[in-house]
């Protein structure tokens, strides 16, 4: 149904309610008359039969009914009025108006009836002797205490008729007239009701535009008044508000724009809620694309667009490095972390993007440094061995000579030991670099047996007992060589630093996400403020002691790098006095 104006729905129901008013107030009029009319009738033919009924008291009765018939038509001209007189068994004896004798038996007319019961009778009807509508009013005459007849007297109720049918015409006129006048009443009641709520219609849509700053004029009733008050606080409060939001978005646009990380939230759907200026940058997007676009149609990554479904299907943030292969290679350090709504309701995730390319440039130029500079140094070492060597197979060195040629052949042998795990410190990263290492499921216990055999001599020169305890069947996905130099790292530096003929002990066990692997030492265990950089790069707790054990300080960071190529770790628990227990930890999921 199509909706009309207020205006359109007011001033016909005025139109209607006064029509209506008027004809029900005509009706109501026009029928209080008449009874009224009628009432004041009856009760003057019942006056007028009761003057008849004492005139005729005596006489009635008696044989001379011509003159009673005489005197009935003489009262009856002069009053104007039907006047008739009717024994109990309904033979009319006298008539003003009509020939007795031709006139029917009215023992069956209701007024009669009534009127013989003891009662006066009344009735209207059609009178086919006169051709009429009359009103009749009956009464008894009562002879010692006996009815023995009646008088009826009858007037026509045309005249009646007539006033009450003119009263009608006047009151149709006045009708119309008022209802003339009430047709420009009732518009201006109408616009004068509607016109308000026009002008706040009109009001309220310039505010839903923005346009906030002209207020309603407060006019009309209390009612309207209050409306356009609380329609200009509204438009206040929201004009503060909408000044509020701009600003805090011009904030948080300029804060995205200034990042250098990328930004990306994404709804449920994968279609972008937002992206800062780094994101468009890095991936060569424009800045000013249409929010709800699907995030496979701006970003054509499937690495990135994986990572992103992995994360909405996550209920925890996380964290992972994306390597990307577009025009150069990158590598994107990518966190996700869940994105609610007001009733901490799940509505998507945030992407923060860290840009590690340049970085891992300047670390795989470090790398190559460090390689270059190991390998061109391992020949002048070589030479140095080869002479040193030479010169302590002479017999006729002084001992002066010979003491300088120890030291040049310890510190050579310390330095190619330097330079050997320099060598294989690069290579453990530069395999984890460039996509990882081949790993291969195998039996885990095999390879502590052969740590153990590597470490055998040392092992007997400490007179330490070694326990290893290791289920048979525990298979690892491992690269077994880098997996057996870390344990023999552990494992050596475990013997070294344990007093002689203590225990050391290797045990492996598994639990449900990870497998341990376990090297405990009875030594004189590390201090805890050395335990956050023990496997930094070249981090001695005691640098006497480490050097004059041989250590290189590359040990743990070797062992380090091991379990990360693994997709592990590795942690150290320590004790002063009681030693200490490193653990490498290797993900279950990939057995």
């Amino acid at each position: 149904m199509r909706a009309r104006r207020l205006v359109w729905q007011l001033y016909p129901t005025y139109i209607l309610l006064s029509l209506f008013v008027l004809f029900g107030l005509g009706w109501y009029v026009s029928t209080a008359l008449r009874h009224f009319h009628y009432e004041q009738t009856t009760a003057d033919l019942k006056a007028r039969a009761q003057l008849v009924r004492e005139q005729f008291q005596d006489e009635f009765g008696r044989s001379e009914t011509t003159l009673i018939a005489q005197k009935i038509k003489r009262l009856g001209l002069n009053s104007g009025t039907r006047i008739t007189i009717i024994l109990k068994d309904g033979v009319v004896i006298a008539d003003s108006d009509e020939d007795i004798t031709k006139m029917e038996n009215h023992s069956h007319r209701p007024e009669i009836i009534a009127a013989l019961a003891g009662d006066y009778g009344q009735s209207i009807r059609f009178s086919r002797t006169l051709g009429q509508t009359l009103m009749y009013v009956a009464i008894p005459f009562s002879k010692q205490s006996q009815i023995v007849g009646t008088v009826r007297t009858a007037i026509s109720i045309s005249d009646i008729d007539d006033t009450l049918g003119q009263i009608r015409q006047r009151l149709l006129l006045a009708g119309f007239i008022i209802v003339l006048l009430a047709v420009p009443v009732s518009w201006w009641l109408s616009r004068r009701i509607s016109r308000p709520l026009e002008v706040m219609t009109g009001a309220a849509q310039r505010f839903s535009q923005g346009e906030l700053e002209q207020p309603l004029l407060v006019t009309g009733s209390v009612e309207t008044r209050r409306l356009a008050n609380a329609m200009n606080h509204m438009a206040s409060d929201l004009a503060d508000l909408i000044h509020r939001e701009v600003e805090q978005r011009g904030e948080i646009e300029a804060i995205l724009g200034c990042m250098v990380e990328g930004i990306i939230a994404v709804d449920n759907e994968e279609r972008v809620i937002r992206m800062n200026s780094a994101t468009a940058r890095l991936f060569g997007i424009s800045a000013n694309f249409q929010p709800g676009r699907p995030i496979h149609e701006l970003i054509r990554n499937s690495e990135l667009q994986r990572f992103i479904r992995r994360s909405l299907n996550l209920q925890e943030p996380l964290e992972e490095e994306l390597t990307l292969l577009d025009t150069e290679k990158r590598y994107l350090h990518a966190q996700a972390a869940p994105l609610t709504g007001k009733l901490n309701e799940r509505i998507g995730v945030l992407i923060v993007l860290h840009d590690l390319t340049r970085l891992r440039q300047l670390e795989s130029v470090r790398r190559d440094f460090v390689a270059n500079v190991s390998h061109e140094l391992k020949t002048p070492i070589t030479a140095i061995r080869g002479a040193v060597e030479t010169l302590l197979d002479e017999d006729d060195i002084d001992a002066t000579s010979q003491r300088f040629l120890d030291i040049i052949f310890k510190q050579s042998e310390r330095l190619n030991a330097l330079v050997e795990d320099l060598l294989d410190l690069s290579r453990i990263e530069q395999g984890v670099t460039e996509g990882g290492w081949e790993l291969q499921a195998g039996l885990l216990k095999p390879v502590l047996e052969s740590a153990r055999n590597a470490c055998d001599s040392m092992i007997s020169q400490q007179d330490i007992a070694l326990d290893i305890k290791c289920p048979d069947g525990l298979k690892v996905k491992m690269n077994q060589s880098l997996l057996e130099q870390a344990i023999i790292n552990l494992l050596s530096n475990a013997v070294k630093y344990s007093p002689v003929g203590s225990h050391v002990g290797m045990e492996a066990t598994e639990d449900t996400n990870q497998i341990l692997i376990q090297v405990k030492d009875s030594g004189c265990g590390i201090a805890e403020e050395h335990l956050p950089r023990l496997f930094e790069r070249f981090y001695r707790i005691d640098l006497a002691r480490s050097r004059s054990l041989g250590g290189t300080g590359l040990g743990l960071a070797i062992v380090k790098h091991i379990a990360l190529a693994h997709q592990g770790n590795v942690f150290v628990d320590s004790v002063v006095g009681k030693g200490s227990t490193f653990t490498i930890s290797l993900p279950k999921k990939n057995t």
